[in-house]
């Protein structure tokens, strides 16, 4: 039995990957950089070995999957190929490995991860399946159904893969880095498209997704009347949003879910819309009632009478959604935004839509750029965008205290890079004073 051993194991991909392949009864270890990241916890919790990047890791008879952040000069790289060793990058193993199930994609530029984890979930209730979501989960069943995976369109990563059925909530232009234009992306989804084997299930009412052409059935999910699977009347309750569902203009359902705002809408009913085609029982769809959410997508807690939320939101598209559920799940309070732009080139393109969607919370504050090994700075500096916000300031991590002045609101701590560590100093500022309020009290 080979050792399979993941350079860069601690990335959400390849992390996910490491658990779905130790589930399923292989050995697994891995190296990584010394920081220590959040996928790290529930890797050790497994008691798989993550090892300081050294050639000295990599040994015979090992097959080797190398996150795609590494250039072929890393290290262990360079080792696995002077020994001559089975060597992968993550998107082409996971393009083998999902040819023994019943393999459904997830993808669009937004909100994969979320839509990925709300399947995974509703299929777990009744069904043996693996999953691999971007937040870093993953799981392997041996018996699986079905496996469910995010599928990435950066660098055209997911034509690595044929899947049986692919969900695909949206195109919108994102990694300047990497696409030229909104028609770029297009051309990459489409050619995405033609790989699918059974079905794509494609969100109607976005104006993309209205041309894909597919040689596959492409079921229609969205607010519209002309989609298949449409979702009416719906209600923001105490504990969520419910609404109706129609199956080509006749009423299927009412379902409900624990989230707000109209991207989670969406996203139900995407999975509502793949589980009917595959005549999974409606019983089953209804344990949407019971998604607790993934990890990094509006995770809440409280500090005094403050709500504090962690989000991945990276891109003006998603700042707007979140900044939505928070207005509709906390109406009455004020929203703080705390926003760290996620690489240079990505803030550059969109600066003014930044600065647009910012604008829709109360208060701002930026932090620094957090750039990417990929690019260079260049003159760009986060003042630029600050001066197209209004009431707007910069955070420093060492000036964190200035957000205990917006007492009973909602802060959103949002970006793709370490914006957590904003957050985590708040706490501990937080603590600090609510320590020091209680002995002089």
């Amino acid at each position: 039995m080979t050792t399979y051993h993941f350079i860069g194991i601690k990335g959400t991909g390849m992390s996910a990957l490491a658990h779905i392949l130790h589930d399923s009864g292989e050995n697994v270890q891995g190296s990584d950089v010394e920081k220590r990241f959040f996928t790290q916890k529930a890797l050790e919790e497994k008691n798989i070995p993550i090892s300081p990047f050294s050639e000295k890791n990599i040994e015979e008879g090992y097959t080797i999957i190398a996150g795609n952040a590494f250039s072929d000069s890393h290290p262990e790289i360079e080792k696995a190929r002077e020994l001559g060793l089975t060597f992968y990058r993550y998107h082409e193993f996971l393009g083998e490995w999902l040819k023994q199930y019943t393999s459904i994609a997830v993808t669009g530029t937004h909100g994969k991860t979320s839509t990925t984890g709300l399947l995974a979930y509703v299929l777990n209730q009744t069904y043996p399946i693996s999953y691999l979501i971007g937040d870093g989960t993953g799981k392997g069943h041996v018996d699986s159904n079905y496996f469910v995976f995010e599928a990435c369109e950066y660098r055209r990563h997911f034509l690595s893969y044929q899947p049986d059925y692919a969900i695909m909530t949206n195109i919108d232009f994102d990694h300047p880095d990497y696409f030229t234009s909104i028609d770029d992306v297009f051309e990459a989804f489409q050619s995405m498209a033609n790989q699918v084997k059974k079905g794509i299930i494609a969100c109607g009412d976005d104006e993309q997704l209205q041309q894909i052409q597919a040689k596959v059935p492409v079921i229609t999910y969205g607010f519209s009347s002309t989609n298949d699977f449409q979702a009416q009347n719906i209600t923001e309750t105490e504990y969520g949003t419910e609404f109706d569902v129609f199956v080509r203009n006749t009423y299927y359902d009412t379902f409900s879910i624990p989230m707000y705002g109209d991207h989670h809408v969406l996203n139900a009913l995407s999975v509502i819309a793949i589980c009917h085609y595959e005549d999974i029982k409606t019983s089953t769809m209804k344990m949407l009632s019971h998604f607790t959410g993934v990890k990094r997508r509006f995770t809440e807690k409280k500090a005094g009478n403050q709500v504090l939320v962690d989000d991945y939101a990276h891109h003006p598209r998603e700042i707007t959604a979140t900044i939505e559920t928070a207005r509709k799940k906390y109406p009455n309070k004020p929203i703080v935004a705390i926003f760290q732009p996620h690489t240079f080139t990505r803030t550059r393109t969109f600066l003014q839509a930044f600065a647009d969607s910012l604008n829709a919370a109360d208060t701002v504050y930026l932090c620094d750029i957090f750039g990417s090994a990929r690019e260079e700075s260049g003159k760009l500096t986060i003042q630029d965008l600050q001066e197209h916000i209004a009431n707007c300031e910069i955070l420093d991590l060492n000036s964190t205290e200035v957000l205990l002045q917006h007492s009973d609101s909602v802060l959103l701590f949002m970006g793709a890079g370490d914006i957590q560590k904003f957050q985590e100093a708040y706490e501990n500022q937080f603590d600090t004073t609510a320590s020091q309020h209680k002995k002089q009290a």
